[in-house]
This record gives C-alpha cells, structure tokens and sequence, in this order.
C-alpha cells in the first residue's frame, strides 16, 4: 500500500471482502460450504463488511456474534487453515499494514476459538504459527 492509503477506510474493507470471497469461492475446500449456505452473495458480503466495519472501525453497523452461525456449518479444523490463508493474503493486499495486522490477528483469534468450541479435544495451545501466510 503506498503512503495515501494509510488510513483505513470502508472501502478498504469492501475490498478485503469482495476479493477475499473471490477467492474463497474459486476454493475447492470452501466452495462447496459457501455455496450450501449462501443464497445472496450480496447481502452476504454487506453482513461481512459491516462485521469489520465494527471491528476495525469501531462502528456499530454490526450486531450479534458471528459464531452460532458458523457453529452449525460442516466445517473441519483444515479448512480454517485454507480459510486462514487466503483471509491473511487478501488483508495484507487490501488494508494499510497496520490495519492488516489488527485483521490478521482478529481473524486468527476467531478461528482457534471457532475450533475449540467446535471440535471436542481441541486444543487451542497446539495451534499452528499464526501470523505468516502460507506460500
């Protein structure tokens, strides 16, 4: 990101959404999820906006908790790593660095805790490094 893009804004985040469930859906892992529960990719991608609209902007255009929702999915701990990858290359393209981190990090948070509430004997203390994207 060049130094006028410093500052975080909506359209940044519009941007991390819209390229990250690009590559999301061309996923062979992920497609088949997204597209089981997905009816409207459009009104899907504006939950998920405004979700980091309040997280990485503090605003309030979000309400609720994301996990009961992905609770229900037939997710497998693999796929939060292949969910993990393509979330961590998209922020680092999209989002001024900083603000990269902060999703990065908030992103990886959720998924360990996605699993341990998912999958019984998960243990978060054995997770993977966090924080690198897989070449």
């Amino acid at each position: 990101m060049n130094a006028e893009d410093d500052t975080l804004t909506e359209r940044h985040i519009t941007e991390l959404v819209r390229r990250f469930y690009e590559r999301a859906s061309a996923d062979d892992g992920l497609q088949a999820i997204f597209e089981s529960v997905i009816d409207d990719w459009d009104a899907h991608h504006r939950v998920v906006e405004n979700f980091w609209s309040r997280t990485l902007l503090q605003t309030d255009r979000y309400q609720g908790t994301p996990y009961p929702l992905h609770a229900r999915l037939p997710l497998r701990p693999e796929l939060f790593e292949s969910w993990l990858n393509l979330f961590r290359k998209t922020a680092l393209e999209t989002l001024p660095a900083e603000a990269a981190e902060h999703a990065i990090a908030r992103a990886e948070h959720m998924a360990e805790s996605f699993k341990a509430g998912m999958f019984h004997g998960y243990d978060i203390r054995s997770r993977p490094s966090l924080g690198k994207p897989a070449a």
